[in-house]
């Protein structure tokens, strides 16, 4: 099976620098995985995409090294084994509040004895088919190489973080910050800011690094993304596709609209 670089980056101590797609695009994936991301995420939850479009992003962005990812909209087992079966190397899981909802998560994307992934991965076999482990059966390497990785963003999260960060098999945590503001009773963006939303960041990175599991989180800019990793932050998500069109879209005509404004004056 086809080794999973992002676990071979942590193990170096260095941060995923992870792009996002939210658009509902095989084309949009496929430029995004050419720009030089570690991994790309293909959001279900709150991007436009749906199953049979996340299917063909994945095969966009298996024409790069890039590890694909997929961040599914609810901790539902039978979504959560359709998306690994499609050859997505991990999934990112939203409102992972307790314990019993991690050995969810996480018996679903396992194979027996350790979870109860049902057999039959469709696209995945050949995608993540190859021999570098020295044999090409997937089932037998899948359970290692795939990421199962889990959104703490609620207080009930956090109470329960120390008992979560200690299920088997759980790969990453990952801080989605605007909810994260949200229970806390802050504005989604700019209660990111607050001192409470601050401390319990620093709380969740903290106990992450405690029990020897990366943490991740979104950020909005270059400055934002650098201090995260210099934070111990080890994936780091940078705005989404979406947003980098909008950027520098907006960017482009207004540049435009400015220098017509200064001809007009000439």
């Amino acid at each position: 099976m086809r080794k999973n670089t992002i676990k071979e980056i942590w193990a170096r101590g260095e941060a995923v620098i992870n792009g996002w797609c939210s658009i509902p695009s095989s084309f949009s994936a496929e430029i995004m995985a050419h720009q030089g991301f570690d991994s790309i995420t293909i959001d279900t939850q709150h991007g436009l995409v749906d199953y049979q479009m996340a299917t063909t992003m994945l095969q966009a962005i298996s024409t790069t090294e890039v590890i694909p990812l997929t961040r599914v909209p609810w901790k539902d087992p039978g979504t959560l084994m359709k998306m690994l079966d499609a050859g997505s190397y991990g999934v990112i899981v939203p409102m992972v509040n307790t314990v019993e909802d991690a050995e969810l998560v996480v018996g679903a994307c396992k194979y027996p004895p350790r979870g109860y992934r049902s057999f039959g991965p469709i696209r995945a076999k050949y995608y993540g088919g190859g021999n570098a482990h020295g044999g090409g059966v997937y089932h037998n390497f899948a359970d290692e190489e795939t990421l199962v990785i889990v959104q703490i963003e609620t207080r009930e999260a956090i109470k329960n973080l120390d008992e979560i960060l200690q299920v088997p098999g759980l790969g990453a945590i990952y801080i989605g910050p605007s909810d994260l503001s949200m229970a806390l009773g802050k504005e989604p963006r700019k209660g990111q800011t607050d001192p409470e939303v601050l401390e319990a960041k620093a709380y969740i990175l903290e106990t992450a690094k405690k029990h020897g599991v990366p943490a991740g989180l979104h950020t909005n800019s270059t400055e934002v993304a650098l201090d995260s990793i210099k934070q111990g932050f080890q994936f780091i998500s940078i705005q989404s596709d979406d947003r980098f069109l909008m950027g520098k879209a907006k960017e482009e005509v207004g540049n435009v609209r400015s220098g017509i404004e200064k001809l007009k004056g000439a």
